[in-house]
């Protein structure tokens, strides 16, 4: 007698990241050990108001709410106001997620679409994306411009992802740009879903700190009129606050699908715990900390172009965010490993997409010592 053997599990791609492993390991034999500037993952410590806030909630006995404390979600509903020019926002029509990613993961799921619909996304960008159609069981399409699109496949589009400032480009949709996308999205009926982490890390003319425009949400009015409907905005904690860690973020808008995504994220229990909705309740209450640590950002990032500049590439797009998009004139892999062969470590533009050939992505979050010793490398190399 024979018995069927089967096989569990998703069919999914290999994590990007293992293919870093060996230029890693090059790297980490440099004298000065490693500069790991691949990952986008903060190495500051986390504000002593946030630490603080979390222990004052340990005391946490009972189930904590999907939806969010009252206070949470006003202080979201606040802070859009104060910072991404959103007055209004009702509190019901936010919530908090574990993190951005794992919302970008699930929304074409938990929005319901169905094999044969279409999920757009960036030509260059977070894999994410991708991942999400694929466990929706929908197809993924690149292009910035839904004009590149037939007929055909604009009939199928159900979700349009935005990613402004991008990861990892850094580039930014000014308000028209955005404002044209969502009434191509209302034509078609389909959602618009901006993931909006960066936006706080604005450079040049999106520097608001140095006389420059803030970097538009999708929900300013200038942008989506006077309704959310087929519109959300997500946003993350992680980079501002230091609290990659806590894995905090949000998401709001369209008051019919954040009704129902609140009702499906209970079904499922994905619920922010109650010591983390309480940091970041106290995180978005203060401008502060945000401020001097994109101060930490600026000074790392000017340390940091003209080191790179030197040793010979260009620096793209990176007019927000945490990242310095840059190209040699080469394929991806040769100057990845003439990086490591000065024990830095640089993400491979091919990682986010087929038109990221040619490209790396520098990540600013290194320590001011690590910093230091990726432009002593960069300059002596030269």
């Amino acid at each position: 007698m024979t018995s069927a053997v089967n096989t569990f599990g998703l069919s999914l791609p290999d994590y990007p990241w293992e293919a870093m492993a060996p230029y890693l390991a090059k790297a980490s034999e440099h004298p000065g050990g490693a500069v790991n500037l691949s990952i986008g993952t903060p190495v500051d410590p986390t504000p002593v108001l946030i630490q603080e806030a979390l222990r004052a909630a340990a005391d946490a006995p009972g189930y904590p709410t999907v939806h969010g404390t009252p206070g949470l979600r006003e202080a979201i509903a606040a802070w859009f106001g104060r910072r991404r020019g959103v007055a209004g926002l009702d509190p019901k029509n936010v919530m908090p997620t574990v993190g951005s990613k794992e919302l970008v993961a699930w929304l074409p799921l938990l929005l319901g679409l169905k094999p044969g619909d279409v999920v757009v996304r960036p030509k260059v960008a977070y894999p994410t994306y991708d991942i999400g159609a694929t466990l929706a069981g929908v197809t993924s399409v690149a292009t910035d411009h839904l004009d590149e699109l037939d007929a055909a496949t604009l009939a199928r589009v159900r979700l349009i992802w935005v990613n402004s400032p991008g990861n990892p480009t850094g580039s930014v949709r000014d308000v028209e740009s955005l404002k044209a996308l969502v009434a191509q999205a209302r034509e078609l009926g389909a959602v618009v879903a901006s993931d909006e982490c960066y936006a706080e890390l604005g450079w040049g003319s999106w520097d608001a700190q140095r006389g420059g425009e803030k970097v538009p949400s999708v929900l300013d009015p200038r942008v989506a009129g006077g309704s959310h409907e087929g519109v959300l905005a997500v946003y993350s904690l992680s980079k501002q606050s230091n609290v990659a860690g806590y894995r905090a973020a949000f998401v709001a808008g369209d008051p019919a699908i954040m009704a129902n995504l609140i009702n499906s994220r209970k079904h499922a229990g994905m619920i922010v715990p109650y010591p983390v909705q309480e940091a970041m309740r106290v995180a978005l209450g203060d401008d502060s900390h945000v401020l001097a640590q994109k101060e930490l950002y600026r000074g790392r990032r000017e340390r940091l172009v003209p080191a790179l500049q030197r040793f010979g590439l260009e620096i793209k797009d990176s007019d927000a965010g945490l990242y310095l998009w840059s190209a040699a004139g080469e394929d991806t892999w040769v100057t990845v490993a003439r990086l490591a062969d000065l024990g830095i470590v640089v993400g491979p533009g091919v990682f986010y997409g087929d038109a990221g050939n040619g490209f790396v992505r520098v990540a600013l979050t290194g320590t001011d010592e690590r910093i230091d010793a990726a432009v002593a490398r960069l300059t002596a190399s030269r």
